[in-house]
């Protein structure tokens, strides 16, 4: 078994563990808690065996190496995941991971992105330089130019959104600049820097739809969301928790969530369910769909890269802190954001950067 296919077979163990402990709440008693104890014992005992993190040389991590990159147990016990990265570097101690970047013989930065989302990653095709442009991409640019001197020494991968997690595990990318949130499962997969934007998950709907967000409205409808997307975690968890009606149809996915605008323009789905920030973009694009409801979760945007790459993230963590300083962060929001998420003289809730803590 390799280790893309331990980490999402162990998503899954974590996902069905906590249905199941939702499903005990309501035993109460010490029979509940003599369940509880002996799957949270044995969820233990097997995960160290089965869970093996890939080197920076596409190998297995030798075992004193895995301690230092954490569990699934602990991502299933951790809170605030976004708080959970490593301090910024100080200039000092061993730099293998950056060495490695800047001994290639083209001397670039190899980052996944996403060349379809609207402001964040995309081409366009008025851009006669053809080159890649969005939030994000400034980001990527910024990363570069710090650890290489030059903005421009990237090679940039379009990478789906089911496929974050497995290209930075196979080492194809040395990180992952997506739209992605941190959250306890992923923290467990890969390593992620402090966040660099806040939003949350929201619907969309055609404007004459009588959705109105993330509720009742939403029974007997056909719902969107891209594999490996937390959009689809919490639609599985409104299922569970019946903040959703049961008659919510939820199993269209599709590899990168712009697909789900194309779904919603062809009649094939009713709503989509996406992270608000990616939403008010795709609603920018088509004037007959727009945002339903409020946001009804917390999402923190990270940089990803490979477990045990703590010289790479402390750089990235670095990066980022000046980055918000120096004003860089706000004049690419300013630039690429502020126009769709920004309602006339009221101000986005994600205008700010987060503030980052490190654990």
């Amino acid at each position: 078994m390799n280790a893309s296919d331990t980490s999402v077979r162990l998503g899954g163990a974590v996902r069905a563990w906590r249905r199941l402990r939702a499903g005990l709440r309501g035993w109460g008693g010490v029979g509940a808690m003599a369940v509880l104890c002996a799957m949270a014992l044995a969820f233990v005992l097997l995960l160290p065996l089965s869970q093996q993190p890939v080197g920076t040389d596409g190998h297995t991590a030798p075992a004193g190496h895995r301690v230092s990159q954490g569990t699934q147990a602990e991502a299933e016990e951790c809170e605030n995941p976004q708080d959970q990265s490593l301090s910024p570097s100080d200039g000092g101690g061993d730099t293998p991971v950056l060495d490695a970047i800047k001994d290639r013989k083209d001397r670039r930065l190899i980052v996944g992105v996403d060349t379809n989302s609207y402001r964040w990653g995309y081409l366009d095709p008025n851009n006669a330089s053809g080159a890649l442009e969005g939030f994000d991409i400034d980001l990527v640019h910024r990363i570069a130019e710090d650890i290489l001197g030059d903005r421009d020494a990237v090679q940039f991968k379009a990478i789906p959104t089911s496929r974050r997690i497995e290209a930075i595990q196979k080492g194809e990318v040395d990180m992952v600049v997506r739209t992605m949130t941190i959250n306890c499962d992923r923290i467990g997969q890969v390593a992620f820097s402090a966040p660099y934007f806040v939003t949350g998950q929201q619907v969309l709907a055609p404007k004459t739809s009588k959705i109105t967000g993330f509720d009742k409205s939403l029974a007997g409808k056909k719902v969107c969301s891209a594999e490996g997307s937390t959009a689809y975690d919490n639609l599985e968890a409104g299922l569970a928790d019946k903040d959703l009606p049961a008659s919510t149809d939820i199993s269209t996915t599709v590899p990168n969530q712009l697909d789900c605008l194309v779904k919603l323009q062809l009649g094939d789905v009713d709503a989509v369910v996406t992270d608000g920030a990616l939403a008010a973009s795709q609603a920018a694009q088509d004037p007959t769909v727009e945002l339903k409801g409020g946001l009804f979760t917390d999402e923190y945007y990270g940089v990803a890269m490979k477990l045990g790459s703590d010289d790479l993230v402390r750089q990235v963590n670095r990066t980022l802190e000046n980055y918000i300083k120096d004003g860089g962060w706000k004049a690419s929001y300013e630039e690429w954001l502020r126009p769709t998420m920004d309602q006339g003289d009221k101000k986005s809730a994600s205008a700010t950067p987060p503030a980052a803590k490190y654990k």
